[in-house]
C-alpha cells in the first residue's frame, strides 16, 4: 500500500485530519475575519470538514482540493449532507497543479499539507497567489519544540523550529498575526484516532495480502510518536497577513 492508501484506512473514523479540534478551527476562522460571502480556498482539504465548519459558522463559500479520490468522495458527501453543495466545491486534483483565478480569495489555507509544495516557504508563495490584496492565509505546520533535538531524531524529520518558521514567514513577505496551537491532548487524540482506524481495519481484513504491511505501519507510527514525536514535536496553525510593516 502507498501512503495515501494507508491514510484512507487510518483516518476512516476521523473528521479533522490534523491534531486540532473543531473549536480551534472555528477560532482560526474568526481570526481570519471570515464573514458571509467570503471565498476560501483550502489546499489539501481532506474530508472537507474545515470548509464545512466555516460555511456553517461564518457563511463562507469556497473550494477544497485534495488528491485522494476517497477523501474527495467523503468530502462531497459531507458537504451534501449539510446542504452546502451550492457553496462548497470539492475538486479532486493535485493541489500544486490546480489552476485557480489569481488573487480572488479572501482566505487561502493549507492545514497540515505543506508537502504539496515541498515545504513551508513554497507554500506561502503559492497561497499568496490566491488571496486578494487584503486577504489572509492560514498554514498548519509541525515544528521542533526546541533547537536541541537529539541528532538521531533531527535527521529523521524535515522540520524547523518555530523561530525558523517565523524567519521564513517574514522572508516571504508576511506578518504573523495569530497562532492556534495543538495541545498534547490534541496530538494524542489525532494519533490515537489513526491507530484506532488501523486496528479496526486489521480486525476486519485478516486475510488481506497486505495485512502485515498495515501491522508494521501501525507499530512504526506508535513507536515514533512515543519515542520522540510527543516530546519534541509541536503543531500549530499560523494566521498570516501580507506584510503590513516594512
Amino acid at each position: 500500500m502507498n501512503f495515501f492508501e494507508l491514510k484512507n484506512i487510518s483516518e476512516r473514523y476521523m473528521d479533522l485530519l490534523n491534531p486540532i479540534s473543531a473549536e480551534k478551527m472555528v477560532k482560526v476562522g474568526a481570526v481570519l475575519g471570515l464573514k458571509p460571502g467570503d471565498r476560501v480556498i483550502d489546499f489539501g482539504c481532506g474530508f472537507g470538514e474545515t470548509l464545512a465548519l466555516w460555511a456553517e459558522k461564518f457563511g463562507i463559500s469556497g473550494i477544497g482540493i485534495d488528491i485522494r479520490p476517497h477523501a474527495c468522495e467523503r468530502a462531497r458527501q459531507r458537504v451534501s449532507t449539510l446542504g452546502l453543495s451550492e457553496r462548497i466545491q470539492i475538486v479532486c486534483a493535485d493541489a500544486s497543479e490546480y489552476r485557480f483565478e489569481l488573487h480572488t480569495f479572501d482566505a487561502a489555507v493549507c492545514i497540515g499539507a505543506t508537502f504539496i509544495w515541498d515545504g513551508f516557504g513554497p507554500t506561502l508563495q503559492a497561497l499568496r497567489e490566491a488571496i486578494q490584496p487584503k486577504g489572509k492565509v492560514a498554514v498548519g505546520e509541525a515544528y521542533w519544540l526546541s533547537d536541541s533535538v537529539p541528532a538521531i531524531y533531527a535527521r529523521t524529520e524535515r522540520l524547523q523550529t518555530e523561530f525558523e518558521l517565523l524567519q521564513t514567514t517574514r522572508q516571504e513577505g508576511y506578518d504573523l498575526e495569530y497562532i492556534v496551537r495543538a495541545s498534547h491532548d490534541d496530538w494524542d487524540h489525532y494519533e490515537s484516532g489513526n491507530w484506532y482506524g488501523l486496528h479496526r481495519w486489521l480486525e476486519e481484513n485478516r486475510q488481506h495480502a497486505e495485512w502485515e504491511q498495515v501491522v508494521q505501519h501501525l507499530r512504526t507510527s506508535q513507536e515514533e510518536y512515543l519515542r520522540y514525536a510527543r516530546q519534541h514535536f509541536g503543531w500549530a496553525i499560523w494566521v498570516l497577513n501580507p506584510a503590513l510593516y516594512g
